[in-house]
């Protein structure tokens, strides 16, 4: 009976060849898988512990990135600290107007409070008497507890937004330092490696720049889209405050698959609170399945930076790790920091079986089943030839 081809394979590939003397040893998977754990538990704990340091650099680096070109143009006009302001007072009056047309939209939101609390005060009392008959569950108490406890949400409130001050006060900092040191940046980056690897340093640094410069300009017309077809959707269907849900649902489309969630829910709420009947909710559902099919394969694939692309399980991991790890701020960050890490893995040898598993290229059969097939092969060509040679020599005898 011939051996199987594991057989064969693990026969030539004995411990009993010796290694070259250049080869390079490699450590046992039960020391290598440890450390690597390790690193990363120490990693993380870090990056938790330091959150509100490296939050508003993060940010900061995504934001130099992005101005980068416009920078890089003023640069050739007028001097280097003028560039840097310039560029950074650009994106300011972008976000204060985007804020400006957020407040007025919100301004009209707020005059329909009265009527949102009537309206909710009577579907809470109905769910109240439902709940109470079927569960015996009481939610008038639930609440009562929690307005018990408002004195202390408030106080956590005014401390977040004291901490968001103080962030949307240092990323510009960070922006103009890092524009401002981004030669000496680069310089210690090349002298870390040796002169035989700057082709391939040289090489990553180039994909990682114009990959997210492209992905962040990308993400920001596709959000722009998103929010003017929620808009519209929301507008024809008599939603109130439309634009405001819409936007936010637009903002809240930038995290994949969980952010769409979240933002058919706010309107399905909303028109709950404030129409009669179901038909309503079923449009807005319907209306939102539209735009997410228009969204993931239209606007996607042809806006959107495809050397940017993660595959959906390891973008939903991602986002759950990123809020984990440093809350909303992580699951923004989490899909950039992960396309970044996807452009190193591909241009390093030994962490390209990584840059594959985030990728969204699924292989029509894996790379076992081929390694098989082709010690079949092999084994098939040597049994052929060992029996030919036992058939000459028979012959001869």
């Amino acid at each position: 009976m011939f051996p199987t081809w594991y057989q064969f394979c693990t026969t030539i590939t004995s411990p009993g060849i010796n290694m070259s003397p250049n080869e390079e040893a490699s450590y046992p998977f039960y020391i290598k898988a440890p450390l690597i754990l390790l690193g990363l538990v120490l990693t993380a704990y870090i990056l938790s512990a330091t959150a509100d340091i490296f939050i508003p650099v993060a940010f900061a680096m995504l934001i130099a990135i992005l101005l980068n070109p416009l920078y890089v143009r003023m640069e050739k006009r007028i001097a280097k600290v003028p560039a840097i302001l310039l560029s950074i007072l650009v994106a300011i009056l972008f976000l204060i107007g985007l804020f400006y047309f957020l407040s007025t939209q919100i301004a009209g939101f707020v005059d329909k409070v009265p009527l949102i609390q009537k309206k909710a005060g009577t579907l809470m009392a109905n769910a109240n008497v439902w709940t109470d008959k079927h569960f015996g569950f009481n939610l008038k108490k639930q609440m009562d507890s929690l307005n018990t406890n408002g004195s202390g949400l408030v106080r956590n409130t005014l401390g977040t937004i004291l901490g968001t001050l103080s962030v949307v006060i240092l990323i510009p900092i960070y922006v103009f330092m890092l524009l401002f040191y981004k030669p000496l940046i680069l310089d210690f980056l090349f002298n870390v490696f040796s002169e035989k690897h700057s082709l391939r340093v040289a090489e990553i640094l180039s994909e990682t720049k114009s990959a997210v410069q492209s992905f962040m300009q990308g993400l920001m017309i596709e959000t722009t889209i998103v929010c003017i077809m929620n808009s519209i959707a929301l507008i024809a269907i008599g939603v109130p405050s439309a634009v405001v849900i819409g936007v936010i649902g637009g903002i809240l489309n930038i995290l994949p698959y969980i952010g769409g969630l979240i933002a058919i829910a706010l309107p399905v709420l909303m028109v709950t609170i404030t129409h009669e009947g179901y038909s309503s909710q079923l449009l807005v559902i319907a209306s939102y399945l539209v735009i997410q099919f228009i969204d993931n394969n239209i606007l996607v694939p042809r806006i959107v930076s495809k050397k940017v692309q993660i595959n959906a399980l390891i973008s939903i991991i991602i986002v759950l790790l990123g809020g984990a790890l440093w809350g909303i701020a992580g699951m923004f960050l989490s899909i950039p920091f992960i396309g970044v890490l996807k452009i190193i893995f591909d241009r390093v040898d030994e962490l390209k079986p990584w840059g594959k598993l985030l990728g969204d290229e699924v292989p029509t059969e894996h790379v076992g089943l081929v390694w098989q097939k082709r010690w079949d092969r092999i084994f098939r060509t040597m049994q052929k030839k060992k029996a030919l040679e036992e058939q000459q020599s028979v012959d001869n005898k």
